[in-house]
């Protein structure tokens, strides 16, 4: 099942941790940034739970074991078990199970987290295309991975092998800002064996698969910063989505979305999780949010009005998707973005 086209945020008259029984949350840029957790995450996040919300984290970050992960979270303040947390190394790994003979070698090019992935679905990972693997799958080995692992990639890809990579993920957000994700190390090898691969992550099938299948959520609610992941993802499994501008998606990025991209819901941090949102309402020949009344015209997206930046923020994508429809909106909207100093 997959999304609609959506011309405007959707508002809720209750707090969306009552209004959903699961959050499917993203981790890098939603929950912390280079290991430290972003502002108000650990208070909201145990105000949802004690709530009852069960609280999920699917991630695209292959590195590190559901259990490093989970510990990880535990000591920030946000107590996870291993089975509470999914991981694009999952995923893949289960992929990869489905197509390969049980015991087969595979050419590992990541972290723990991927070789931990695949000896659980039974499969043998190795270091060198002269170990006799069978296939080759690539994940985030973090800022230290040598450049040479790219080259033995491209060795036993060039030698026919099926290649499979956990996500492709352009960036990754850190403390100190955006850096290289698994997606740019992708493309290296891509640019030296001309291959494609096959991709297990969010947006894709295999990554809501197995993150239905490890949650049994009914009623999901996916949480994220990202739009051709998070929100790509939940947009092809059918499910609303709450877009939290805590990571590398701003306000310009979000106005111009495509059909695909555009999120149920928009907060700037986790306590979204735990109030209502607004009603965005047709006002004229405009959209009303708030203190604001956003409308297309002239070439131009206009915003008028006071208050709450973000509901500017939901009154300027409800006029620029409602213009845009099917398509990216094409009206210049840098003036009304910079107006809200989102």
């Amino acid at each position: 099942m997959s999304g609609t086209s959506r011309t405007r945020p959707s508002g809720s008259s209750t707090a969306l941790s009552e209004a959903y029984d699961t959050a499917l949350l993203d981790l890098d840029g939603v929950v912390y940034a280079g290991g430290q957790a972003i502002d108000h995450a650990v208070e909201a996040l145990g105000t949802a739970r004690d709530g009852g919300m069960h609280l999920a984290y699917v991630t695209n970050n292959a590195l590190r074991t559901p259990a490093a992960v989970a510990a990880h979270l535990t000591e920030l303040g946000v107590p996870a078990e291993p089975t509470d947390v999914i991981t694009s190394a999952q995923a893949v790994a289960r992929l990869m199970a489905d197509q390969l003979p049980a015991g087969a070698r595979v050419l590992v090019i990541g972290g723990e987290g991927l070789r931990v992935a695949l000896r659980e679905r039974g499969l043998e990972p190795v270091e060198s295309a002269d170990d006799d693997p069978v296939a080759v799958v690539q994940g985030y080995g973090g800022p230290d991975l040598a450049w040479g692992r790219f080259a033995e990639a491209s060795y036993a890809i060039n030698r026919g092998l099926p290649w499979f990579a956990s996500n492709t993920d352009l960036t990754i957000p850190g403390a100190r800002g955006i850096a290289p994700g698994n997606g740019a190390a992708v493309e290296v090898v891509r640019i030296a064996t001309g291959a494609e691969p096959q991709v297990a992550g969010k947006p894709l099938p295999p990554m809501h698969r197995e993150t239905v299948l490890r949650t049994g959520a009914e009623r999901p609610l996916v949480v994220g910063d990202r739009l051709d992941t998070d929100i790509e993802g939940a947009f092809n499994g059918g499910v609303d989505s709450l877009l939290v501008l805590t990571g590398v998606t701003d306000a310009a990025q979000l106005v111009t979305a495509v059909p695909e991209h555009r999120p149920t819901y928009i907060d700037a941090d986790l306590r979204g999780l735990l109030t209502g949102q607004p009603e965005v309402t047709e006002d004229g020949g405009g959209f009303r949010c708030g203190g604001w009344t956003a409308s297309a015209g002239g070439g131009a997206l206009v915003l008028e009005g006071d208050g709450d930046a973000l509901d500017g923020l939901r009154a300027l994508c409800a006029a620029a998707w409602s213009h845009a429809g099917d398509g990216a909106c094409d009206l210049d909207a840098d003036k009304a973005v910079t107006r809200l100093g989102l």
